[in-house]
This record gives C-alpha cells, sequence and structure tokens, in this order.
C-alpha cells in the first residue's frame, strides 16, 4: 500500500514560509507529478514527504500511519535525485545492492533482488561494469534499480532527468512511465517541465509559491484550467492569453485560446496580422502572428505543409467553443 495524505502541512525556514497550509492525498499506485517553475516549494513538498525535512506544522500519513517520529530510513519509500549519486568504485552490481547490504539482507535475496531489478531495467548485461562505462541513461536507471530492489511503498524522483540531453530524457520518461505500469506502485514525481508532466502523470498537482493551483489529471488541466497561472503554464506552447476589448466582447478580462484551435486562412477571418517567426516541426507549423490592435503575438497551429512565411498577411479564426474566459481575479468563469 502507498497512499499518502497531507493534512495542512506548512514549512518554514526562519521566518520565510515555503509552504503555506496544503491538503493533499495521492492515491495508492497512483503517478502523480508536482509540478510549477523554479522555488515553487514542489522539491520542498517532496522532501518533506521523505522526511529529509521536518514538516513545521500538519501531519503526513503513509498509508494511515502518522509519519512525524518515522525516521527518513523506515518509512517505505525510495527516493532518485537529480544526480545519479552512485558510488564510482562499485560495480552496477553492488551499486544497486547497496541499501539491501546496509539493512543486512542475506546474500541470496541481495542477488535475486538484483536480478529482477536489472532485468526490469535492462541492465542485465551491465551489472559488472561500473559507472565511469555507462551512458546518462544507463546511470538513471541504475540509481532508478537501487530504488527498485528496496521494494518500496512509493517512489520519489526529484527532477531525475533535468542531467540528461534531450533524446535521452524522451526514452527515459517512457521508461519510467512503462515501469509503474509494471510495478504498481505509487510514483511522486518532480519537475519543471510540463511536458514531463503532461506526459507521465496520472495526475498534476500545480503549484505555485508553496501553493496548491490545481490538481486534476493532464486533460483536466490542459482543457478546464482553473486560473491564468495554469492556464499559461500547461500546454506546449502555452495558451494565447489576451485582454482588452477582444476579451470584452466575451464578458472576460483576459481570453485564453489554445494554438491548435485556431483556424487560418489567407482570404478572411476574424482576427487579421502578419506572419512573424515560423517553427516548422514536420508534421507541424507554429506561426507567431503579429495581431492587428495586440501587443503580444499569437501562436497557430497549422498543418507542416502550410506554406505562410515571414510577413506574410494572414487571417485566423478562433474556435468559439474552445475560448477559455477569465475574470478579473484571473479566475475560469464557467
Amino acid at each position: 500500500m502507498g497512499q499518502i495524505v497531507l493534512e495542512q502541512v506548512t514549512k518554514s525556514f526562519g521566518e520565510v514560509t515555503v509552504i503555506p497550509p496544503l491538503d493533499l492525498t495521492i492515491k495508492d499506485g497512483e503517478f502523480t507529478v508536482f509540478v510549477g517553475p523554479s522555488g515553487c516549494g514542489k522539491s520542498t513538498l517532496l522532501r518533506l514527504i521523505a522526511g529529509l525535512e521536518d514538516v513545521s506544522s500538519g501531519e503526513i500519513r503513509i498509508d494511515g500511519r502518522p509519519s512525524a517520529s518515522i525516521p527518513p530510513a523506515k518509512r517505505g519509500l525510495a527516493m532518485v535525485f537529480q544526480s545519479y549519486a552512485l558510488y564510482p568504485h562499485m560495480t552496477v552490481r553492488k551499486n544497486i545492492a547497496f541499501p539491501l547490504r546496509m539493512a543486512g539482507l542475506d546474500r541470496a535475496e541481495q542477488d535475486r533482488r538484483v536480478e529482477q531489478a536489472a532485468a526490469v531495467l535492462n541492465l542485465t548485461d551491465y551489472l559488472d561494469r561500473r559507472p565511469g562505462q555507462l551512458s546518462g541513461g544507463q546511470r538513471q536507471r541504475v540509481a532508478i534499480g537501487r530504488a527498485i530492489v528496496r521494494e518500496p511503498a512509493a517512489f520519489l524522483f526529484d527532477e531525475p532527468l533535468s542531467n540528461l540531453d534531450a533524446a535521452l530524457r524522451v526514452g527515459m520518461r517512457l521508461e519510467i512511465s512503462e515501469l509503474h505500469n509494471r510495478l504498481k506502485t505509487t510514483m511522486i514525481y518532480v519537475t519543471h517541465d510540463q511536458v514531463e508532466a503532461m506526459t507521465m502523470a496520472d495526475k498534476i498537482v500545480v503549484l505555485r509559491a508553496g501553493h496548491i493551483e490545481q490538481v486534476g489529471s493532464p486533460l483536466e488541466l490542459y482543457r478546464a484550467p482553473r486560473n491564468l497561472f495554469v492556464a499559461g503554464f500547461i500546454g506546449s506552447p502555452k495558451m494565447n492569453l489576451i485582454e482588452g476589448a477582444e476579451a470584452a466582447k466575451h464578458n472576460a478580462t483576459t481570453i485564453g485560446i489554445r494554438p491548435e484551435h485556431i483556424s487560418i486562412s489567407a482570404e478572411d477571418g476574424r482576427w487579421s496580422g502578419v506572419v512573424g517567426v515560423s517553427e516548422h516541426l514536420g508534421s507541424d507549423t507554429f506561426f507567431h502572428v503579429h495581431k492587428t490592435g495586440l501587443a503580444e503575438s499569437i501562436t497557430v497551429r497549422a498543418d507542416g505543409e502550410v506554406g505562410f512565411k515571414h510577413g506574410d498577411p494572414i487571417h485566423m479564426t478562433p474556435r468559439a467553443d474552445m475560448i477559455h474566459r477569465f475574470d478579473d481575479k484571473g479566475l475560469r468563469i464557467a
């Protein structure tokens, strides 16, 4: 079992409160992602759950047990850090087995768990190598293997892919997601990359300045952002946000429209503008359009074969049923 419940949890460093009172339930077997900009408190929250930081007030319960008096090593949690934290002089086998040796497990059980984890992570052929002989992705898999052998109630990932290049990050995202599908174990994953959050999570927790802005599935947050912060943070490219007279036509202070919900034409449309920068990605092209009467450009997603170029006049029509409305406090209008 791996349910984790936070009840009115706060964290302060001296007189600075970084986590105001916060409530959150992470269900057993759920892949939950904490996402938000740098300094939003997501890593601090993970460290509170792990027991690496003490809560200032409130309670964290793991499988129904209050955790305040339980040291980190006894919480049944395994943490994977941004740095691999491998021992360079040890083989992969010994690195993975290290927490089992520290726990005093017999050699046969150590070998069984290491071999099992290596098979899951495609590391069997590398068990006798040292970390310096591995790629960055392989080293990260070793760090994950060291967590797996502990057979924890939950895995805690603290930006584990940030040291990898773009191609490796994509591959490791898939591997961690597949690992979750196999193990069915609770996973909490911290990232500032909303693409990682959208592609991996069962549930996303969007944080800003220690506050939870919204909790929901990736599609819930994408389709119905609760406020302007979530609307602007979730989605790549981000939602177009428009104020002023155009928003007032919809009885709103701000309206939002996703790039894929705007059709374009050389002939006519509701809005007009001039093509600025174009991003050609093969199957898709993103046009950044300087809309008449608007200071910021509008991003439009189009088929990769569409032939507009820099400086061309262009007409745009947003889908009326896909326009999001926000009031003067930045909250979504139903």
